[in-house]
């Protein structure tokens, strides 16, 4: 066995760990801290939305050894708007320029066409209204929400609502992570996004209900027992599954980051950028958030319950009385050995002359 598949064995009996629910506070802090940073990016920032939301027009140009620079001047200086220029893997050019009107469109085409030196035929245009991309805005938020409510259902009726609500708080962490990494880059919001966004939500979930379930079959009946409180438990829990989260989230961060890296910078890919950065910074957060805010966060809401507060105190008060009885019997060890070493056979040398005594009062 690997040294790797050694240390989850441990870890999965208990024999080695580290105690990630005592210094939840650490990891709070830390969570608090890119949060706002996410946060404060997306409202500095901004999102680039792609014309998919924001309408528009994309312009797809043939193989060409004009540069991205030198198109997106032209497109900028014809239209009058932003350009977005994305190199692609066969020298072709993807143009894509919000908010333009259908004259705006044709206008930009022909400028386009004269720098490449080509027909303008040859430059293939797609036409995006703003009420369409509006309208995919909806229906991206609906099915967000929608799924956010399931998930809270369901993790509320398998396990209980303190899971659920800890679940939320990590979903919602993930996202604004994600969101907020996408305002700093400045990578385009496409519906490439959306799918990634919608993906990562599970596999946050994946590592989050896995030790949830363990903990919930490991606090059966805690209240029976006084050796471990609730969140030394959910502590056990977090250590058992913890090569197991590790070992998943590497292997499915190694072919995103191929997509990411390799896909979308070395072979100018557009699409695979959009949802492998979606797909790769939720994946991390994720692994992130089951390890070090959902698990803890349950902890936390579950010790506040009158039950573990007992419960608590129970172990404590059952610890406190084993020190003191170690203690006790540790200092009757060391006050045996502080006696003179003749104090023994002096006591029964005095017993036997006693009874050499009484014999000759007999006699």
């Amino acid at each position: 066995m690997s040294r790797l598949g050694t240390l989850g064995a441990r870890l999965y009996r208990g024999e080695v760990g580290y105690d990630f629910v005592a210094k939840r506070k650490i990891w709070y802090g830390i969570s608090i801290l890119i949060t706002i940073t996410a946060i404060v990016g997306l409202a500095v920032r901004g999102l680039n939305m792609g014309i998919e939301f924001s309408g528009g027009a994309a312009f797809n140009t043939p193989a060409t050894s004009v540069s991205a620079d030198a198109a997106k001047e032209t497109a900028e200086s014809s239209s009058g708007h932003t350009a977005v220029v994305q190199k692609m893997g066969d020298k072709t050019l993807r143009i894509q320029v919000s908010e333009l009107t259908p004259e705006q469109s044709r206008k930009t085409q022909d400028a386009l066409a004269k720098k490449l030196g080509v027909p303008t035929q040859k430059i293939n245009t797609d036409i995006v209204g703003p009420s369409w991309g509006d309208e995919i805005a909806n229906k991206a938020w609906q099915g967000l929400a929608i799924f956010m409510i399931l998930v809270v259902i369901y993790l509320a009726i398998a396990f209980e609502w303190r899971m659920a609500l800890a679940a939320l708080i990590a979903l919602i962490h993930d996202l604004t992570i994600t969101v907020g990494v996408y305002a700093l880059v400045g990578f385009e919001v496409t519906p490439g996004t959306v799918i990634g966004l919608l993906t990562i939500l599970g596999y946050s979930l994946y590592d989050t209900v896995v030790v949830f379930d363990g903990l919930k079959e490991s606090a059966k009946d805690i209240t029976k027992q006084t050796r471990f409180t609730y969140s030394e438990i959910a502590n056990r829990s977090l250590n058992g599954t913890l090569v197991r989260s590790i070992n998943t989230t590497v292997v499915a961060l190694l072919p995103v980051a191929g997509l990411l890296f390799i896909g979308g910078g070395f072979l100018g890919a557009g699409m695979l950028n959009d949802i492998s950065l979606a797909l790769f910074v939720g994946l991390a957060a994720g692994a992130y958030s089951s390890i070090f805010i959902a698990t803890p966060l349950v902890a936390d809401l579950k010790e506040r319950d009158p039950q573990m507060k007992a419960l608590t105190q129970r172990v404590k008060a059952k610890r406190a009385a084993q020190s003191a009885k170690a203690d006790s019997a540790q200092d009757d060890q060391e006050t045996t050995e502080d006696e003179p070493q003749d104090a023994s056979p002096a006591g029964v040398v005095g017993q036997r002359r006693q009874t050499e005594g009484r014999k000759g009062k007999r006699r």
